[in-house]
């Protein structure tokens, strides 16, 4: 149960972090759809975070999330990455993001293909 709690609480977070990169406003419905329903259902809300970290915080990435971000597969990455990038709070430092966002995805490829 208490494992339970814990996903349903980051998963609160992860949607609080998004919305706060993301104004309910600025969102068409129809793409946030597509997002949700095809992407972020495939990742833990931990690694969904995760990957938001690592590339908008310079965070770091576990091994674990690569295989999940793997399995998400690139066109879900790229999309998420550059939906939250062009925000106009991001949007300044939108090249950098999606740099980070190709190294993170060139290193999660190599980990999850040696794991």
């Amino acid at each position: 149960m208490a494992k339970f709690n814990s996903q349903i609480t980051t998963l609160f977070i992860v949607v609080a972090l998004v919305c706060a990169f993301v104004p309910a406003f600025s969102v068409e419905e129809a793409e946030a759809n597509l997002l949700w329903n095809t992407c972020l259902v495939k990742i833990t809300p931990k690694c969904a975070l995760d990957i938001i970290v690592a590339v908008f915080e310079n965070g770091t990435m576990p091994d674990p999330c690569c295989n999940d971000l793997v399995k998400e597969g690139k066109v879900c990455h790229d999309t998420l990455i550059k939906y939250i990038a062009d925000k106009p709070m991001l949007i300044a430092h939108e090249i950098e993001y999606l740099k980070k966002s190709d190294d993170l995805w060139k290193h999660c490829v190599s980990i999850s293909k040696s794991a």
